[in-house]
């Protein structure tokens, strides 16, 4: 009965010390959260310079038409043409 109750009072390892913790992941664990936050921001600006270009077409097409240079048929044709590159 002694001996169980020892068990429990130290717990299994009697030093208190338990198990060796590999120390190598906390630098991995970190530079796994640095690097997928870096992904994403990279991911998210390429995503924002796409959309950037589409943008400055739509509104430089709106000007023209709103100019006169072109009729609402060929501004909705170079619209949709527009729209669908990106």
């Amino acid at each position: 009965m002694e001996l169980i109750g020892h068990v429990f009072a130290d717990g299994p390892w009697h030093g208190g010390y338990g198990p060796p913790f590999p120390f190598f992941l906390i630098p991995l664990f970190w530079l796994v959260v640095i690097g997928g936050i870096a992904t994403a921001v990279i991911l998210s600006r390429r995503k924002h310079m796409r959309t950037a270009g589409a943008r400055a077409g739509e509104r430089v097409l709106a000007e023209r038409f709103a100019q006169g240079e072109i009729d609402a048929t060929e501004y909705r044709r170079m619209l949709a043409e527009l729209r669908e590159r990106t």
